[in-house]
């Protein structure tokens, strides 16, 4: 795994040790980016199932002003921050060991919605885009944010859910990426999210 282009191009990224997480290939990351950028200005991002951190530095890598990393596992955080520390981006980024809901939740009290999202959860996992309308309903998501959701290519996401439609599907063998954009004003008075919960911290 590397770093395909921008400011850290070229650079390696070290694994997750054992089989609990499923890096992004550079096949698959290389035509995501092609979609979504290929190239930024100072986004904010999120990286909510982190492994690695190879969606958030590539981000990054490509002009992305500043990036949060989250996953529950206490070896991916670890690799996100030695990824980070090797690639130089480490002061444009926050990591943070915590469950998805419960980061969704510290998050809100920041009040800073991302740009760009990027949920790579695990395959037996396919909520994501119940993880995204909880982002919505807490502010989390910028008007004409992008979402990119991996999922398993045999998995089925809606088009649309609350002001947030897809735009592209793209599958890559047993791989498939849903990108979504969302746009506040798109969603309609009756399909308003309920309120939010109080939550802790990161």
């Amino acid at each position: 795994m590397r770093v395909i282009s921008g400011q850290a191009k070229g650079r390696p990224l070290k694994a997750v040790p054992g089989n609990t997480t499923r890096p992004t290939t550079d096949k698959v990351k290389e035509a995501l980016f092609s979609i979504i950028g290929p190239y930024f200005d100072g986004e904010r991002v999120l990286d909510l199932f982190a492994g690695t951190g190879g969606l958030g530095i590539e981000a990054l890598s490509r002009g992305a002003g500043s990036a949060v990393f989250v996953d529950a596992n206490p070896r991916s955080v670890e690799v996100v921050r030695r990824n980070l520390d090797a690639t130089k981006l480490a002061d444009r980024a926050e990591v943070y060991r915590n469950d998805a809901k419960k980061a969704i939740k510290a998050m809100e009290k920041k009040g800073q919605p991302f740009d760009l999202v990027f949920l790579d959860p695990p395959y037996a996992m396919v909520d994501a885009d119940r993880l995204l309308t909880e982002m919505e309903a807490r502010g989390l998501l910028a008007d004409g944010a992008t979402a990119v959701v991996e999922h398993s290519s045999e998995a089925e996401y809606p088009d649309r859910f609350g002001g947030l439609e897809r735009i592209r599907l793209a599958k890559y063998g047993e791989t498939a990426v849903s990108v979504y954009r969302y746009e506040a004003a798109s969603m309609k008075a009756d399909e308003a999210p309920g309120a939010p919960e109080e939550g802790n911290g990161p």
